[in-house]
């Protein structure tokens, strides 16, 4: 496969993208905005992961922060040096660039440098959804005791004094930790490109095929615009599997940004019960007013705005708005290995406060 995107396809998979974003993933204009950007900058090309050449490497390209910190400066300049920092002080051969997810604006990261550096975007993102942390979306190099993380991080305002260029060479729980931390001192958010693996590394253990997934559902969801329920209907159709919970109202929202992450709780009122749902940064657990688990990350848990018909991310979801909420069991959501590893899934408890299982 070799398919050269244009405007509708820019189009249909950030849209998709936001779907598999499940509350996070960042913001929808924003992927619009780079993905139309990077289609005006240069040929831009998804193949895949068997056209990658030979002694060369697939990076990932992705946004770290927190998606409601107010001071966060992000330009697509940022993206194309990240990438040229890797390329130069790291001293890797790109022959390719994945996203570390899908999400609103997470699924064009890396389209605007390979645009930019001539160099495909492989239909393998790490992940085929959004989550939370850089190891999770690092496809289980975790596990790889001799495999040493390369990252290269930019991000903030220089005129503001919060601009910051990272290349940092080491394990990968120390080194996301350096990035996470760039990210604060950048204002809350940078552009990060790291972790290269070989093409059969990559067949192992990314979401192959998921970028295709995201146009899809995108399509689906351009298709039957402005109707969330026959959106909802027609994308578990696709994709296999899951199911409208209710439709409700926003009744209460409580965040906090700490750590460079977004934390907190979305209290829905529906029209047969009310619901919990907690993110951090993604939704990760699903309950009922009796506390009947409903859908536990990595399934996909969906907040679709019933005025305006597309998902509605944590960082977004205010009192009063009107949303049908969806689930897709996670063995109906492509994904990588990064999010299927237990003992990963055990940082989500200490954080949100509720039992993964």
């Amino acid at each position: 496969m070799r398919v050269k995107v244009d405007d509708k396809t820019a189009e249909a998979a950030v849209l998709g993208g936001s779907f598999f974003g499940g509350g996070g993933g960042g913001d929808l204009k924003t992927g619009l905005l780079s993905a139309r950007l990077a289609v005006e900058l240069g040929d831009l090309y998804i193949v895949d992961v068997d056209e990658v050449p030979s002694g060369s490497y697939v990076v990932t390209a992705s946004l770290v922060g927190a998606p409601a910190a107010k001071e966060r400066y992000l330009k697509p300049s940022h993206m194309v040096r990240s990438a040229e920092l890797l390329r130069d002080y790291g001293g890797v051969c790109v022959g390719g660039f994945i996203s570390s997810e899908n999400g609103g604006a997470s699924t064009a990261n890396g389209w605007i440098p390979a645009a930019a550096l001539e160099i495909p975007v492989i239909d393998a993102p790490a992940d085929g959804r959004a989550h939370p942390t850089g190891v999770m979306g690092s496809m289980g190099l975790h596990k790889v005791r001799e495999y040493t993380s390369v990252q290269a991080a930019v991000g903030g305002n220089k005129e503001s004094g919060t601009y910051v260029e990272v290349v940092a060479r080491g394990s990968l729980a120390k080194v996301d930790k350096l990035i996470r931390e760039a990210s604060v001192q950048a204002g809350g958010m940078v552009a990060v490109t790291r972790n290269p693996v070989s093409p059969e590394y990559l067949k192992e253990n990314a979401a192959v095929g998921a970028l295709s997934k995201a146009v899809e559902v995108g399509r689906i969801m351009r298709r039957h615009y402005g109707d969330a329920e026959s959106i909802a209907a027609e994308v578990i159709k696709y994709l296999g599997g899951g199911r409208v919970v209710d439709k409700g109202v926003i009744d209460n929202v409580s965040l906090e940004t700490r750590g460079g992450y977004d934390i907190g709780r979305v209290v829905v009122k529906g029209g047969l019960k009310s619901y919990e749902i907690t993110f951090w940064n993604e939704y990760m657990t699903l309950e009922d007013a009796s506390g009947v688990r409903l859908a536990t990350f990595p399934d996909l848990i969906v907040t679709l705005d019933l005025k305006t018909s597309l998902p509605l991310p944590s960082a977004e979801v205010k009192t009063g708005d009107e949303v049908l909420i969806v689930t897709v069991p996670k063995e109906f959501v492509p994904l990588g290995a990064g999010v299927k590893d237990p003992e990963i899934l055990k940082q989500v408890e200490a954080v949100v406060g509720k039992r993964m299982w």
